[in-house]
């Protein structure tokens, strides 16, 4: 059983966090101008140029810190940017770019959560649906809040993780941060510690190969 990759969506349908863990193939980086917001994954950004690259912010600088309710020092900001080897550059060209993947993504289950709804009524929940190559899970938050998670087909239900990233990490990291700018439809929730502890949580788990 196997892991691939998380994606959480806010309430404006947009992809706002992305991480991934044992994917074959990588998506290729969103073109400028594709609709992916800032600060989602440092993996899939477009890559900045001398002439646009962005200025240091208050978001995005490391150097700015916040105490959290759990004593921890909140750096807030993204990995350094790694150049990729030509190859692997090369691997992800035959992919789809990121920003139409998550479009495709959220497409799914935007329409298989309304057909639920549809056919067993308003009270019947979508929560995952299988393929013959790969298992998809979902929770949903009361503020609109969607966290998707993708696994192998023969994994078991993951919504309970999902809740956990929901509980822990998401409340830790990202609400309780205000130097986070959630729902500011131009930003996305990305930093250190919220990346490094999903990490730490999915690792751990019976599941992760």
């Amino acid at each position: 059983m196997t892991i691939y990759s998380l994606y959480i969506y806010d309430r404006h349908c947009a992809c706002v966090y992305y991480q991934d863990w044992h994917r074959t193939k990588q998506p290729r980086r969103a073109g400028e101008g594709g609709g992916i917001l800032n600060a989602v994954s440092q993996a899939v950004s477009p890559l900045a140029t001398d002439s646009t690259a962005p200025t240091p912010s208050a978001f995005s600088s490391p150097r700015n810190t916040l105490s959290s309710t759990s004593g921890l020092v909140v750096a807030v900001g993204e990995d350094p940017v790694t150049p990729l080897p030509n190859q692997a550059e090369h691997a992800r060209s035959n992919t789809l770019p990121f920003d139409e993947e998550a479009k495709l993504v959220y497409g799914v289950v935007l329409s298989l959560r309304n057909m639920v709804k549809k056919i067993s009524g308003r009270d019947e929940q979508f929560t995952s649906y299988r393929t013959s190559s790969y298992r998809l899970h979902l929770y949903e938050t009361v503020s609109g809040y969607k966290f998707v998670m993708l696994s192998d087909a023969a994994t078991d239900g993951l919504r309970f993780i999902l809740r956990q990233i929901y509980n822990g990490p998401f409340l830790e990291y990202v609400v309780r941060n205000p130097l986070v700018p959630m729902d500011s439809r131009s930003q996305g929730i990305d930093n250190d510690y919220f990346r490094a502890s999903i990490d730490r949580l999915v690792r751990g788990l019976s599941v992760f190969n």
